[in-house]
């Protein structure tokens, strides 16, 4: 069981790609509460691999914003457990060739998951 309150939330909403925006909408605006509520760590044992999915995909989400704004990663962010074993690809339209080339640009925080994303479909205005 995810034991923060907003990534329970976030997990449980029936969209995946609604969730995913109102997560970046959190990380783009530096939401401080849900921020802050990240240094509570998360007991990964108790978790389903559902939300361990879940949080292995957000989990570099949230790393690669908080790098880029410069804040402290919560240690419980880069588990050994949150990463795929073979590549996840958000966008599932996708090319092999530009899956090769997502394996390429992600920054570190995705390639450490195996999870690609477009950065400029997370990217927020």
């Amino acid at each position: 069981m995810i034991g923060n309150k907003y990534l329970k939330d976030l997990f449980e909403h029936l969209d995946e790609d609604t969730t995913l925006n109102q997560l970046l909408e959190l990380l783009k605006s530096r939401d401080m509460k849900f921020i802050n509520s990240l240094d509570e760590p998360i007991d990964l044992d108790k978790c389903t691999d559902n939300e361990i999915k879940f949080l292995i995909k957000i989990s570099a989400l949230i790393d690669y914003y908080l790098q880029l704004h410069e804040i402290e990663i919560p240690a419980w962010l880069r588990d050994e457990r949150l990463k795929f074993e073979k590549p996840y690809f958000h966008s599932k339209r996708i090319t092999d060739f530009e899956k090769v080339k997502l394996q390429y640009i992600n920054p570190s925080p995705f390639k450490a998951r195996n999870v690609y994303f477009d950065l400029h479909g997370i990217e927020r205005v």
